[in-house]
This record gives structure tokens, C-alpha cells and sequence, in this order.
């Protein structure tokens, strides 16, 4: 059998992790398992060994993955608007849509791993991980918000932060009934109450 290239085993070695961090995701990082892995890449389970010495060194890489992904949505959507104001709506919006609660393989890995590190050491890389991704987030969500006091700037980003978990992680486990899209709304119009206000009907 002809030995793969150190292209193509860099290139597996990136399909690995890319699997690997949609598939904990949607299903939490100790959900999966290697020959799950391996199977969504498109690769044979033997083949793991040779790139990662253990399950969790993957999780560990594949968490940090997505943070680093979640982080790049956001300065995505910041960047598009020349505001403060306009780019903390487009960050809730998205945060707090529909696209984001069908979709956990591609959304926040904040309220993906949340379960999960409840029961992880708290000397454990990957509750390390996560909770370097979380303060990252905080402090993007800070920098959106029109205060210049760092306390005050810290405490709001953490309730605001703490309701679009709430609302998304709600939202998730009622899906398929009204309530789902109910917390959804209901958590955008607080955060975004100019277009709250835009959408009250007018009085005659």
C-alpha cells in the first residue's frame, strides 16, 4: 500500500478535526466516539492514531476550533456594520436565530459543551479551553456594548451573554412547539429593543 504524502496527511489530519468539531457540537464531546469521527470524515478508523494520541486530545483541539469559529462569526457580522449599536444587533440576531438553534453543528460551542464541562475536571485542558473561548466571547460582546466602564461593560455582557445562552439552549430543547421560537423572540426584543420598538403596532 502506497504511503500517503505528508500533503495528504496533513489534509485527512484537517478533515478529522473538521468532523470532529461539527459532530461535538451537535452531539456534546463525550458523545462521540473515534470510529464516529472517522466515519464522518470519510477516512478508516485505523488511520486515527497515526495524527492524535487520544480521543481527547482530538476533543481538545476540535473545542478549540470551534471558539476560534464562533469568534470569526461574530467579527464577521461586527465588521458589516459601522456601528456599535448595529453590529451588537446583527450579533444577537444571529446568535438568537432560528438558523443558529436548527443548526448546532455550526453554532455556539458555548452552549454545545456546556453540559459536558459540569462534569469536567477543573484542571482539565478542555475545561481550560472552554472557558478561555468563553471570555474571549465575553469580551467581543463587551466591546459592542456603549459604555466605557470596564466594570459596568463586564457585568453587562455577562447577563447579556447569560440570556442568549438561556434563550438558544431553551429554544433547542423545545423545538418543534411554539415556546421555541417564543424564547427566541422574547430574548431579542430585550437585547434589541430598538427593533423591539420598531415592531409595536402603532396606536390609532
Amino acid at each position: 500500500m502506497p504511503r500517503v504524502s505528508r500533503k495528504q496527511a496533513d489534509l485527512n489530519r484537517e478533515t478529522i478535526v473538521d468532523a470532529a468539531t461539527r459532530l461535538f457540537r451537535e452531539r456534546g464531546l463525550h458523545g462521540i466516539s473515534v470510529v464516529d469521527v472517522m466515519a464522518a470524515a470519510g477516512l478508516t478508523h485505523g488511520g486515527f492514531y497515526g495524527h492524535f494520541e487520544s480521543r481527547e486530545a482530538l476533543a481538545q483541539e476540535a473545542s478549540g476550533r470551534a471558539f476560534k469559529q464562533a469568534a470569526q462569526r461574530w467579527q464577521a457580522r461586527v465588521a458589516d456594520h459601522d456601528s456599535k449599536d448595529a453590529a451588537h444587533h446583527a450579533v444577537v440576531e444571529l446568535y438568537l436565530s432560528s438558523e443558529s438553534r436548527d443548526n448546532p453543528g455550526d453554532s455556539c460551542p458555548v452552549v454545545a459543551f456546556a453540559g459536558d464541562m459540569c462534569h469536567e475536571a477543573a484542571e482539565s485542558g478542555l475545561r481550560q479551553t472552554y472557558l478561555q473561548g468563553l471570555n474571549n466571547l465575553l469580551d467581543s460582546l463587551g466591546t459592542l456594548l456603549d459604555t466605557e466602564d470596564e466594570a459596568s461593560k463586564r457585568q453587562q455582557a455577562l447577563v447579556q451573554y447569560s440570556m442568549m445562552f438561556g434563550a438558544l439552549m431553551l429554544s433547542r430543547a423545545t423545538r418543534g412547539d411554539p415556546l421555541s421560537d417564543e424564547f427566541l423572540e422574547a430574548a431579542r426584543a430585550v437585547l434589541t429593543p430598538t427593533e423591539a420598538s420598531n415592531l409595536k403596532p402603532c396606536n390609532k
